[in-house]
């Protein structure tokens, strides 16, 4: 346990910042999954729908710092690349 003030500070910022982080975290999983399972279906315009929140989560919590730029970009390239395959 801290026994500096600035330290025990740290740490209550911390766990916030833990929590917000993963909220985003979550509903961002939860949504991409969702997009997911709607192309599976076929039903193109569910699938599209699902997919633009996808990226929209995405870009969220990219621009929260929550994940990097990257692994968002990474995501919403394979959501799209899954949804292009489902039109053919």
């Amino acid at each position: 346990m801290a026994n500096i003030k600035s330290a025990i500070k740290r740490n209550r910022q911390n766990e916030k910042r833990r929590q917000l982080n993963r909220i985003f975290r979550g509903s961002t999983r939860t949504q991409v999954k969702d997009a997911k399972e709607a192309i599976v279906s076929g039903d193109k315009e569910k699938a599209t729908a699902e997919v633009k929140e996808a990226i929209q989560k995405l870009d969220h919590a990219a621009a929260k710092g929550v994940i990097h730029k990257n692994n968002a970009a990474r995501r919403k390239s394979r959501l799209m690349k899954h949804l292009a395959s489902m039109e053919k």
